[in-house]
């Protein structure tokens, strides 16, 4: 019984570590895609600012109209560009934060056979 007890502690303990790394992970990962969304956002508030500008000073409708097309096309493929990182971002987060309990994965399975 005694051994039992002392392998159970010693499960907890490895569970409560592997919980601890993968929550510090999380918490890592969280914080540089929250970064990474606020300098997309900063930069396409400057973007759109200029783009503004340049409608503003634009003489033509013809020049207007050239300005909007261009901001439309760079503003899409920008979008495209960040919705790309960022599910690259979560992916990494998920995968460094499931890392600590790989271990635990193949020592339960033939348990379940």
């Amino acid at each position: 019984m005694i051994k039992s007890f002392e392998e159970m502690s010693k499960t907890n303990k490895e569970v409560m570590d592997s919980t601890l790394k993968s929550y510090a992970s999380l918490t890592k990962g969280m914080q540089s895609i929250a970064t990474e969304a606020t300098d997309f956002t900063k930069s396409q508030y400057e973007t759109g600012t200029a783009t503004f500008e340049k409608l503003a000073a634009s003489k033509s409708v013809e020049k207007a109209l050239e300005v909007q097309t261009e901001y439309a096309k760079s503003a899409y493929e920008a979008m495209v560009a960040q919705a790309t990182k960022m599910s690259e971002l979560y992916m990494n987060v998920a995968k460094d934060a499931y890392k600590p309990f790989e271990g635990f994965v193949p020592a339960s399975k033939p348990a379940a056979k």
